[in-house]
């Protein structure tokens, strides 16, 4: 069997993004694929991070999904500074702030961005 091979397409805003079939090998190919943005990003410290987490992703899709493919999709959101005297542009970064962790996700009827706070554990 052919072993796939990973093309990284910008998909936009920045972002790269690849097709796989539903087989282990896959995640192969999507560890390549986030090696080959996080290096375009110059953000090659974060390679093995991403390597391992897009590795389990795609590891319970082959196991759990039902379709015959992956899709797998790596962006970077540019937060802008504002600057001095702007009146707006401030509420992301003051939810990155406040927020254990946040994102967005693309649904097919918009997107969903969610954040998650974290208090001391109550006893």
């Amino acid at each position: 069997m052919p072993q796939p091979t990973t093309r990284a397409r910008p998909t936009g805003c920045p972002g790269y993004s690849e097709t796989l079939p539903r087989e282990p090998e896959s995640a192969g190919a999507a560890r390549r694929l986030v090696c080959v943005a996080l290096a375009a990003w110059g953000l090659d410290d974060l390679a093995g991070d991403g390597a391992l987490i897009v590795s389990e992703l795609v590891s319970n899709a082959v196991r759990h999904a039902r379709c015959r493919s992956v899709r797998v999709t790596v962006t970077r959101p540019e937060l802008r500074e504002p600057c001095t005297g702007d009146e707006s542009g401030r509420g992301l970064m003051l939810v990155g702030a406040l927020a254990k962790d946040w994102g967005t996700d693309h649904l097919p009827w918009g997107k969903r961005v969610w954040a998650e706070l974290h208090g001391e554990e109550r006893r």
